[in-house]
Formats: C-alpha cells, structure tokens, sequence
C-alpha cells in the first residue's frame, strides 16, 4: 500500500525515544517532562466523588459550565481580566489539542505563522498539516524574543504568531516589554496571536508571569492555551483549555466538536471545585522553585553548566566541558552508561543547531534528584 504522508520529515518524538531507552536502560527519566509525586489527594478524592455520583456521562461540548466560570475567576484574579464563561472558554483534551484545534480552526493553506526557534517540537508539524509555513524566528542566546527579526518576518501572508511564555525547552520568560512589541507589531494588522501559557504558575524568583490577557489590544487578537496537567501535575489527565474572542472561540468550536468533542466529565467537576481555592495554584511556583534549586545545588559539583531557568519544570545544562559528543549522541549515551535521560535541545531547531546543551526536567521527588545528580556529579 502506497501512502503518501502529510508528514514525511516527521518520526517518533525524542520525548518518546528517550523514555524508552530510559526503561529500557533502567535510567533516571528526567527526560520527558512529567512529575514522579502523586497529585494532591483532596484533588484526586473529588475525582473520585463525581464518579460515584454519577457524573460519568458526555460533559457539554465546551466543557462543564462550573468549571469555565472558576477558569474566568481565575483568570480575572491572576490578571485582571475575566473572559465570558459561555462564549470564550473551551475546555480541551490538554493544552495540545488546544493548539491544534486552534491553529486548524483559523490557520488555512498557503499563510504563515511565525514561532520562536528553538519552538516546542508540536507546533511547525501542526501548522503544516494545514497546508501552511511555519516561519521560525531566532531566539537570542539568552533565549530572548528578537522583535526586530520579528518584524522583518511580516509577510502579507502572516496568518499568526505563536509566543511561548514560560519557553519550552529554556525556561525564559517574556516581560511587559514583550508585550508592549507584540502589540505595536501587530496593530492595524489582521494577525492574530497564539500565546502557548501552559507553565503560567511556574514562575521563579520573584517575577510574575506576563499573560497576554494583561494587554488589552493583544487579547482582541489572541488565542491562550493552558493546562491543568501542568500546574496540577497530573499530565495524564489531558486536562488543558483554550480562551479567545467570541469571533475566534465560534470557528475553534467547530474542529474542538469533530476532534474530541468533550473531555472528561467528572474530572471536569472536580477541577472546578478544585479552583475555588487559589491556593491550590498560587503555591506551585514556590514548590518548583525549591526543587529547581535543590538540583542546582546538587549539580554544582558537576562539569555541568546550567543556565538560567525563569519558569517551566526544567533546567539546561551545557555539557561542552565533559565531551565533545552531538547532543543526541550524548544524551543516548548518558542514557546507557552513566543512567541519566535527558532531552538533546538540538530537536527544537529546525536546523538541528547542536549547542552542546541538555534540557533535564527537575519535576521530581528530591530522592530522583538525588540520585542523578550523584550520576551526573561523577562524570
């Protein structure tokens, strides 16, 4: 059978090859980025409550009316802003269906959306399956957005532009002057902005994350996606959703109904009753914080070089100093003889540029932490 792919350049992520070889080589995993602690056990008692109660039926399409009201109560205390409960906020299969249900929804064949590069490996393969360019923009070597190269990357067919804030792969964070640029670029434009927040409560030392929803012109543009999974650790529930404009959430309605059409139900219910609570969010960062720093500590015997996480669960480390290996290379052979797995950041470059660098994820228990470090320090 002959099938012509949609995606020919695409094979099986690195996130799921190097879990394997973890498994496989029985490695520490701090590759793919998923805790190894348990989710808050009042939050998985409610789950538990709406399934003998027998919420286990189909939700509503958008979600569970209660749980969108907490996510605009939420979103008006964190920033100043509270979407419509009924026409702005759509409940998602995590934040990933979210983007693609949103850039299917309102990116067509033959326009272009500008991503940062390096970019989360989901998005170029999301907007080709669209029929269109995914025009990637250079970070800077501190991994800062350079809105000049920004600019000169406006095109006629310029459809959007994709910011992720806390960055996946390095952990940046953009500031009130990234958003002041985005909207002078954007304005008197058609463009439109997707904001990719999924690490939104996990924000260090001080700083505050910089949502979109803050500027007023961006959010009459802007689609943002977020995730419960991440903030609750609790990736495997595919718990995320998405809040535009009216004019926007009609047209991502429309793929959101023929892609999952609901999530699940009672889950739903218990996150809504889980919000209620701001302190079940607001604590987060400083938990984080605390294990970023207790593998820094860790490490600091190590010929390791970190640098500078501001948000997200994970840490880059420059190898340079222990081999001169490719970082896909190296990461497979840390993987097999040291027994530590890690992320090579030369995937998130669409020209594979090799930096020498590992993205290690610190969402763990301090034992796991402890134990890589211990692995890692020896080399």
């Amino acid at each position: 059978m002959q099938i012509s792919s949609k995606l020919p350049n695409v094979g099986i992520t690195i996130f799921t090859k190097m879990s394997k070889m973890a498994l496989e080589y029985g490695a520490i995993n701090l590759s793919q980025g998923f805790p190894d602690f348990d989710v808050a056990p009042d939050l998985i008692d409610r789950v538990h409550h709406y399934m003998k109660s027998g919420m286990n039926q189909y939700a509503p399409m958008p979600g569970v009316p209660a749980l969108r009201e907490a996510i605009a109560n939420k979103t008006e205390q964190c920033y100043g802003y509270k979407p419509n409960v009924d026409t702005e906020i759509t409940v998602t299969c995590g934040a990933i269906e979210a983007i693609h249900s949103s850039i299917s929804a309102l990116v067509s064949a033959g326009e272009e959306v500008i991503i940062m590069d390096p970019a989360y490996d989901a998005y170029q393969p999301i907007i080709e399956l669209q029929g269109a360019k995914a025009v990637r923009v250079p970070l800077t070597s501190a991994y800062a957005i350079n809105w000049q190269s920004v600019a000169e990357a406006v095109t006629p067919q310029t459809k959007m532009i994709l910011i992720n804030s806390p960055h996946n792969p390095s952990g940046a964070i953009i500031s009130e002057e990234d958003l002041a640029a985005l909207e002078e670029i954007t304005a008197g434009t058609e463009i439109l902005v997707l904001s990719d927040e999924v690490y939104e409560h996990i924000v260090f030392d001080g700083e505050m994350h910089q949502s979109v929803f803050k500027s007023e012109k961006l959010r009459k543009r802007c689609v943002v996606t977020a995730s419960f999974g991440k903030t609750f650790h609790a990736t495997g529930w595919r718990m995320g959703y998405l809040i535009a404009p009216e004019v926007l959430t009609t047209e991502i309605r429309k793929v959101h109904q023929f892609n999952t059409f609901t999530i699940h139900t009672p889950t739903q219910y218990a996150l809504a009753d889980y919000l209620q609570n701001p302190a079940t969010y607001e604590a987060v960062a400083k938990m984080y914080q605390q294990k970023r720093d207790y593998f820094l500590k860790a490490m600091k015997p190590s010929k390791f070089k970190p640098i500078p996480s501001n948000g997200t669960y994970f840490q880059l480390m420059d190898y340079s100093a222990i081999s001169d290996k490719g970082d896909i290379e190296f990461a497979e052979w840390l993987t097999k003889e040291v027994g530590v797995a890690a992320i090579p950041t030369s995937v998130f470059y669409a020209d594979g540029r090799d930096n020498k660098v590992l993205r290690f994820c610190f969402a763990k228990h301090e034992d796991t932490l402890k134990a890589a470090a211990e692995k890692l320090c020896a080399l």
